[in-house]
């Protein structure tokens, strides 16, 4: 069998189990929210799940310190200017707080936004990636639902390593171009590209009009799947993922 076709077989696990309150909308990629959930530390470090928080508010600032006082990291619009929502992979909590992932520069940036701009919700799925082996797991809570092949950066513009989230999920306007059917956004960036095609080189997971290119280290930095693979992770794959990346 295919690594593509051992990938949807796989995957079709992963829809029988999508019943942890997750929904997703092709286009939006939102986390359902869970009723009464309340951010705890035995939440936060449960490995089974991870924790999202969606902006409920126009704009969220982010601190360096859970004070109204502390510096400002940054202030982001929601929704995006893509139009996706602003979404945030919470890793810890104060009271009236939480600590989260920020999709800024540099790549590992973190701050506290306030619970009151946020709604949270639970996602039971996470995406390892393998550069080395060019390879991509996704898991739901502690099962294993896909295992594929993918292609990655080049050493001149390699993917970055690190823990990053899925930020956004976009429909290309050409499904046969190089950017494949769908394509999630990162929380990273490249860390040798600033600017690409007017955007700001933000990494990608995507589809490719280049199946060959899987299992090779072919592309500006973002991290390619085949088509079919991708048509269905943007069926049910919520947006604030975690994605760790490792080489």
């Amino acid at each position: 069998m295919g690594s593509a076709a051992r990938a949807v077989v796989l995957m079709a696990a992963a829809l029988a189990l999508s019943s942890c309150g997750q929904s997703a909308d092709p286009l939006s990629g939102r986390a359902a929210p869970v009723e009464g959930l309340s951010v705890g530390v035995s939440i936060v470090e449960n490995p089974a799940f991870s924790i999202v928080a969606t902006a409920t508010t126009a704009e969220v600032i982010a601190r360096s310190e859970p004070d109204d006082a502390a510096p400002m990291v940054v202030n982001l619009g929601h929704p995006r200017p893509t139009g996706s929502a602003l979404v945030f992979q919470v890793i810890g909590e104060e009271p009236g707080w939480v600590e989260v992932r920020l999709p800024i520069r540099p790549n590992g940036s973190r701050g506290w936004v306030r619970l009151d701009d946020v709604a949270l919700s639970k996602n039971p799925y996470r995406l390892e990636i393998d550069v080395s082996a060019h390879q991509l797991l996704l898991w739901h809570a502690n099962e294993l639902v896909l295992d594929t092949v993918v292609a990655i950066g080049t050493g001149a513009t390699p993917t970055p390593i690190g823990d990053f989230y899925l930020t956004e999920l976009l429909q290309p306007p050409d499904p046969t171009g190089p950017y494949g059917t769908y394509a999630y956004g990162l929380s990273g960036y490249s860390e040798t590209i600033q600017s690409f095609n007017g955007g700001d080189g933000v990494i990608g997971l995507h589809g490719t009009n280049d199946p060959a290119s899987l299992g090779s280290d072919v592309s500006h930095g973002c991290v390619r799947l085949a088509n079919e693979v991708i048509d269905e992770l943007a069926t049910f794959l919520p947006l604030g993922t975690p994605v760790a990346i490792t080489a």
